[in-house]
């Protein structure tokens, strides 16, 4: 049957459009979609009416999960069948080829029940299958016959083995494709990390999505492939897979779908087995702009003349997992040109910038920040990004390049702007120096960004405002909360934001850092200057819709004592 021409009959696209849906590729109903010239679901009714069967919307349908029981399982996976109810005799089953018959008879044969197919979205259907079956379900179910797509996972590095019993198990076609389906997913899920846990109770999977570590739902069986998953991953990361006892970390290159993916892996003995955490650096999806990444159109000005300067150092501080070196590529970025040289050491080089010479240290083999930065000096920067000031030796290199007149970027773990002074003197840096040299500092939290799709206004009661919510700026407005929908996969967030605290060291600042000041004295002289706090920043994008009130409460806490 053909989809684009029951498009064209029902007039839901034009002859032009379809045309150039017919040119974009061979399925014109995704083609018509993605382009905006047809509302999925509209299409896929009109497609419904004209094949004689009803179309459901999956996320609005109550799904009997008991039938699951009896249903053939190797359907499911096979032809994207699904089971939703049973009435009088007859089983209701969500398909995205209605006419495809031969698999309705085999349901009908097993389960002794007539067969009402029903249209449905091939992305919720599969959706279905993962949140009830799991991630992986079809590979621990032994439905392995299917060859595994180069074309979705490829490794960019021939892998070695050892020839041991357990390097063997490691290269079943099961256990690969195991191993593929958890990286795809978490790929596909936008996942940052994906942990994978030896407990008590099994095996368990969690995706940190925007921040938030997300339970996987896994199949029962899978805790019989725990040591082959554990050693696909080794070999995968080219690490030792005899070694149990011991923390091990290893790389992964791979490319799905065509873009170039680097995981970060981490092997760490636990009670229970080994835990295995895995970063994933998606080249393709990244992108280093300044002005995007979330900052106030007034903090961006400011920022944007810091990064412009002709030495000095500028500060970039937070926890683990801020975007602090997002920050700092996106700087660079932005004033990298054919007459500057910019040059980074880093642990470890995460992304690799174009026209950007970087440097990954090597603290086993004597090569640390310090030890680089001395060697970088040697080859006449203009700008130096130094990864992390992690003791005296490199902050006092730092502090070096500086005063002979070099522009140095790095990152401090303290918790706010002002807590960089104090944490540098605590190193064993003269005040006056850190005073005279440090010229900005800049601290970050990352916030989720509500979903634009389905995030919904409200107006607040100011006594169910936090105390320091600023009521007279929303002035009667509304505010938003998250609610979910089917382009955010029902979690009311999409992406995250930076929330940014900017410390600019004026002539009162250093004065105060000179002598020692304690955190909180050089905060309040900060604010009098007009410095705008996180949880203000926070604040700010909760007012512009951008984010919610539990949000800032999260990763904020108050300004007030």
């Amino acid at each position: 049957m053909d989809v684009g021409q029951i498009l064209l009959d029902r007039e839901l696209i034009s002859r032009l459009q379809f045309e150039q849906a017919q040119k974009a590729g061979e399925n014109i109903l995704a083609q018509a979609v993605s382009m905006g010239f047809v509302n999925r679901n509209e299409a896929l009714e009109a497609v419904a009416r004209e094949m004689g069967v009803d179309f459901v919307d999956l996320t609005k349908t109550d799904v009997d999960l008991s039938l699951l029981d009896t249903f053939p399982r190797k359907l499911i996976f096979r032809e994207m069948l699904f089971p939703i109810s049973r009435d009088n005799g007859r089983i209701r089953v969500a398909t995205t080829d209605p006419l495809n018959f031969y698999p309705l008879d085999e349901i009908s044969a097993t389960t002794g029940l007539s067969v009402d197919p029903v249209l449905a979205e091939e992305t919720e259907i599969a959706k279905l299958i993962k949140t009830h079956l799991g991630v992986g379900g079809e590979t621990v179910g032994g439905l392995i016959e299917q060859k595994v797509e180069e074309g979705d996972l490829q490794l960019l590095e021939e892998i070695e083995t050892d020839g041991s019993e357990l390097s063997e198990m490691a290269q079943e076609a099961s256990v690969i494709r195991l191993v593929n389906e958890i990286v795809l997913e978490a790929i596909e899920t936008r996942a940052s990390d994906v942990h994978i846990e030896s407990q008590a109770e099994g095996l368990v999977v969690r995706y940190r999505i925007d921040g938030i570590l997300h339970t996987q739902p896994m199949p029962a069986e899978i805790n019989h492939f725990r040591a082959a998953i554990i050693s696909r991953l080794k070999i995968m990361a080219r690490l030792n897979i005899a070694e149990k006892r011991l923390p091990q970390d290893g790389r992964i290159k791979l490319k799905v779908h065509g873009r170039e993916i680097d995981v970060r892996v981490s092997v760490i003995p636990m009670i229970h087995g080994e835990g295995i955490v895995m970063r994933i650096l998606d080249k393709g999806a990244m992108v280093f702009d300044l002005q995007a990444l979330g900052m106030a159109p007034d903090t961006y000005e400011i920022f944007s003349n810091l990064i412009r300067l002709p030495h000095g150092i500028i500060l970039v501080t937070g926890p683990t997992g801020s975007g602090k070196t997002t920050t700092l590529y996106s700087a660079l970025i932005e004033i990298n040109s054919p007459d500057t040289k910019i040059i980074t050491t880093e642990d470890p080089v995460e992304y690799q910038l174009a026209g950007i010479n970087q440097i990954q240290v090597h603290p086993k083999i004597g090569l640390t920040f310090s030890h680089s930065l001395r060697s970088i000096l040697r080859h006449d920067p203009d700008v130096v990004l130094v990864g992390e000031i992690r003791d005296m030796e490199t902050a006092e290199n730092a502090i070096q390049a500086s005063l002979t007149g070099h522009l140095v970027f790095s990152t401090l773990h303290t918790n706010d702007a002002s807590g960089a002074f104090t944490r540098m003197v605590d190193m064993g840096v003269e005040p006056f120096l850190v005073a005279s040299t440090v010229e900005a500092i800049m601290a970050q939290r990352l916030v989720r960004r509500l979903c634009p799709d389905c995030r919904e206004a409200y107006l607040p009661k100011k006594d169910e405002l936090p105390k320091d919510f600023p009521w007279e700026e929303l002035a009667g407005g509304e505010i938003y909360h998250p609610v979910g929908c089917r382009s955010c996969r029902n979690l009311g967030y999409s992406g995250r934001m930076g929330v940014y605290e900017l410390l600019v060291t004026t002539d009162a600042i250093r004065e105060l850092a000179q002598d020692r000041a304690s955190t909180w004295e050089l905060k309040q002289a900060a604010l009098k200057q007009g410095m705008k706090t996180l949880r203000d920043d926070g604040w700010r994008k909760v007012i512009l819709g951008n984010t919610t009130i539990d949000e800032v409460v999260r990763i904020t806490k108050s300004d007030r004592r």
